[in-house]
């Protein structure tokens, strides 16, 4: 089957900035990965993203901007296109030009118990700015097939997977991102997945109120600290960890409210704890104990999540290893997943499954907007 050339666009819950990744796919197993650009938000926008949290938990219906929303999604819809414009004309100079965008947005309300989801991003703009095909709007045709609208990424990871020799099955891949996520994946059957509780928005919370910078980079600030048992536990005693899968979280459903008490250092690495240990909690409600686990996302640079997850994952028998080490560019997966769901929903392929989203039956998903 022909390769479909394409552009994944990322900007997820830690808000720091685009992720653009080129990918050759067929929708279905062959996954050619390409060049990846990051492109940070500056300070000042990355703070008119936050506030703009503020105006969306105003929101009863999706297509409703209050405040200063539509401005913002302007902006970021612009931002985006700047971004294709940057990778076009670098590292995606010599490749064939892309036959579609797969535009996520960004995530401003995530409500599922409501069947409310928003990402801010105009896909016709931005398809009239780069003069390519968007596939853009990919969570809510899973709402209204009964589903939580994320994770999405699960059909990628599977396919990924799919290269895998049969020794290393069961496998999970964990992101951390704001919200961390995981998708497990077995020889055989639909992959099965859900957030799995906070990943850095709350150590990027703490560390920007406490000591003025953006993230604890490589978990340096939470290296000089220790572990508060009885805040860690507080966190993970709140009843999201006891539910069974699918479930999702919005970036605001946890706060720093239980960590008031702490230092800076402690903080951080409490809040580290309570990242690695929501996801190797996960383990119970899996269907099995995971052999691998596979890290991709931002806080896989935090050594302290890393060092508990490896800890943790040998308790249960499972090996905790970063995506390079399987292979993959743990940075640009999120992003390559974008532009692979984007493929898929141009075939009208299945997003979500009843397995990783809830929804009642497997559906495709997505808005197709053309220059």
């Amino acid at each position: 089957m022909a390769l479909v050339h394409a552009l994944g666009l990322m900007s997820g819950t830690s808000m720091d900035g685009i992720d653009v990744a080129y990918v050759a796919t067929d929708g279905e197993s062959a996954v050619e990965p390409g060049p990846f650009l990051a492109v940070p938000y500056e300070a000042a926008f990355r703070r008119r993203i936050e506030a703009g949290l503020t105006d969306a938990a105003a929101i009863t219906m999706r297509d409703e901007r209050p405040g200063n929303l539509t401005a913002l999604e302007r902006a970021i819809t612009l931002r985006h296109a700047d971004a294709v414009r940057a990778f076009l004309d670098g590292a995606g100079r010599d490749l064939p030009k892309p036959d579609i965008v797969g535009f996520h947005g960004q995530t401003v309300l995530h409500r599922p118990e409501r069947g409310l989801t928003v990402q801010l991003g105009d896909g016709a703009l931005l398809a009239r700015e780069t003069g390519i095909p968007v596939v853009f709007d990919m969570r809510a045709n899973d709402m209204a097939h009964g589903g939580q609208g994320a994770p999405l990424v699960p059909a990628f990871h599977a396919a990924l997977a799919r290269g895998f020799g049969p020794d290393r099955f069961p496998v999970a891949f964990v992101n951390i991102g704001g919200i961390s996520n995981i998708t497990f994946i077995d020889r055989a059957g639909d992959p099965v997945a859900f957030d799995s509780g906070p990943g850095n928005a709350l150590i990027d919370q703490w560390v920007q109120a406490r000591a003025g910078i953006a993230y604890d980079a490589g978990g340096r600030i939470a290296s000089e600290g220790g572990i508060d048992e009885a805040v860690a536990a507080a966190y993970l005693d709140k009843p999201f960890f006891a539910r069974p899968g699918p479930k999702s979280l919005d970036r605001n459903d946890f706060t720093l409210a239980e960590a008031q008490t702490l230092g800076l250092h402690d903080g951080a690495r409490t809040l580290a704890a309570v990242s690695a240990r929501a996801i190797l909690k996960a383990a119970a409600i899996l269907p099995a104990a995971p052999k691998m686990w596979i890290v991709c996302g931002g806080g896989r640079r935090n050594d302290a999540i890393m060092a508990d997850l490896r800890a943790g994952g040998r308790e249960t028998g499972g090996e905790a290893i970063l995506a390079e080490d399987a292979g993959f560019d743990g940075d640009a997966m999120e992003a390559e997943a974008w532009a692979y769901l984007a493929v898929r929903s141009l075939k009208g392929f299945a997003l979500t499954f009843p397995t990783t989203t809830g929804c009642r039956e497997a559906v495709s998903g997505g808005v197709l907007a053309r220059p």
